[in-house]
């Protein structure tokens, strides 16, 4: 633009000074030889006048394109600003689109996690179920063969009875103070044998084969043989005592208010998956036998996760987690998922304190569950031969579906804890009864509520005197 307007002034300055000397030499020369500079002149001034507007034409086209040119830079500029508002708009959406498809994709693998856990459990509940009817079988056969052993050994005493019976009858008895040989005045004979094996068989239909739910395996029963000696009853009297064994007395359950100096306890008041507590340092070593034992209180009705174990292989190498929707108050005691034990805790659901043991040992896969000081559930074969690895993340309160973390809010623990307790070995049934009343802390312990490393933010943490004063 600045171009075309230097060519043009360019034009004039040349062009006018020759139009102002061809007007003053009209001016100053004659008439008559001035006419054909005149007419020169205007054909030259007729031609700059053209010149003029062909200019004036090409300078409005310019200016024309200059605007249109300065109308296109602009909406250029205004289509670049919106580019990048929409290119805003869209990285934001996309950063949107983005963290909702993480957290689907946790959710998802979360949700393939526990179903995969539901498929394996179900799959070791139906073994569960067919080791059951395979033992129930067993114990059927048992029961056959004792009630067949039994009959034999009626059939057996009738006889020998009656021979005795007979026997008795032709020896001859001498009366005092004469020498007459008369028939034996015996009294009728009371037939110890039968009332025995009455009380014996009596005894046989009170006697409870234990369940295949509640124990696992149990010492196969032991047949009757022979007699020794025909017609002794004090041998079967002898043999029913064997077959009763020797009388229990009821145990009363021991109550916390007998129970004092029970140390920390930790109150979890909510279902929240920020109330947690990691015991640190886990396991250092690996465990072939274990025992876990606390006070507990429950204040929601349901169980939910008293103990969580986990490695970087598997998220449940050791559990104690209630399963409430399936069994109110029965917990399931898992070790190295899939397998597991269902323990019944019905008794907890009362809202009261409770002493709970639960052990375990690889040899033979023995386990069992004391509440209060009774024995409410044992068995076997469970995870015979297995150790527990170290170096997991263990905790309280919550059931971790990865190391450390995977919480789920319908999975917690809401009560209380008090005097809890880990032993690498086997506790013998002394040392849970003195622990259950408070007379002594068994040595030995690997883990107490003094490894709590860090609890929730609403958590509280008191040293109780006795479990019915701990929050």
């Amino acid at each position: 633009m600045g171009c075309v307007w230097r060519k043009t002034l360019s034009f004039f300055l040349v062009f006018v000074p020759i139009y102002l000397h061809g007007a003053s030499l009209q001016e100053a020369a004659p008439a008559g030889p001035r006419k054909p500079f005149f007419e020169r002149l205007r054909r030259l001034e007729e031609q700059f006048r053209r010149l003029q507007e062909v200019t004036l034409t090409h300078l409005q086209s310019v200016a024309s394109n200059y605007n249109v040119s300065y109308n296109v830079d602009v909406r250029f500029r205004s289509l670049a600003e919106e580019s990048q508002a929409v290119a805003q708009a869209v990285n934001r959406s996309q950063a949107a689109v983005q963290e909702e498809l993480a957290q689907l994709r946790a959710w998802v693998r979360k949700a393939w996690r526990r179903g995969r856990k539901v498929d394996t459990r179900l799959r070791a509940l139906g073994e569960s179920s067919r080791q059951q009817a395979r033992e129930r079988k067993e114990h059927k056969a048992q029961r056959d063969a004792l009630q067949d052993s039994l009959a034999r050994l009626e059939g057996l005493v009738h006889s020998q009875g009656a021979r005795l019976a007979a026997l008795e009858g032709r020896l001859p008895v001498i009366h005092p103070g004469t020498a007459t040989l008369g028939p034996a005045l015996v009294p009728a004979p009371t037939q110890p044998e039968q009332l025995s094996l009455s009380s014996l068989k009596l005894q046989r239909d009170r006697q409870e084969l234990p369940a295949a739910s509640e124990q696992d395996s149990s010492a196969p029963l032991q047949g009757t043989g022979e007699p020794t000696a025909p017609g002794s009853h004090r041998a079967l009297s002898g043999a029913a005592t064997a077959l009763r064994g020797p009388p229990q007395q009821a145990q009363a359950p021991q109550g916390p208010g007998d129970t004092c100096s029970v140390g920390p306890a930790l109150a979890f008041p909510n279902a929240s998956t920020e109330n947690v507590v990691f015991l640190r340092p886990s396991f250092v070593s690996a465990l072939r036998a274990l025992s876990f034992c606390s006070w507990v209180r429950t204040a929601s009705g349901h169980l939910g996760t008293l103990l969580s174990y986990a490695t970087e292989d598997n998220d449940n190498k050791l559990v104690l987690h209630g399963r409430d929707s399936m069994l109110p108050g029965s917990i399931h005691f898992v070790i190295g998922d899939p397998a597991f034990r269902e323990l019944p805790l019905q008794p907890l659901l009362d809202g009261r304190w409770h002493h709970v043991c639960v052990i375990w040992t690889s040899t033979q896969g023995r386990y069992w569950l004391h509440v209060d000081r009774r024995l409410v559930a044992t068995g076997s074969r469970f995870r015979e031969g297995y150790e527990i690895p170290p170096g997991g993340s263990l905790v309280l309160g919550q059931e971790q579906d990865s190391v450390g973390g995977g919480f789920d809010s319908s999975e917690a623990f809401v009560g209380s804890m008090a005097g809890l307790g880990i032993w690498d070995r086997a506790l013998v049934p002394g040392e849970v009864a003195n622990l259950a009343t408070g007379k002594e802390f068994p040595a030995g312990a690997i883990l107490t509520l003094a490894n709590a490393a860090s609890a929730g933010e609403f958590m509280q943490r008191t040293s109780c005197t006795c479990p019915e004063r701990c929050p």
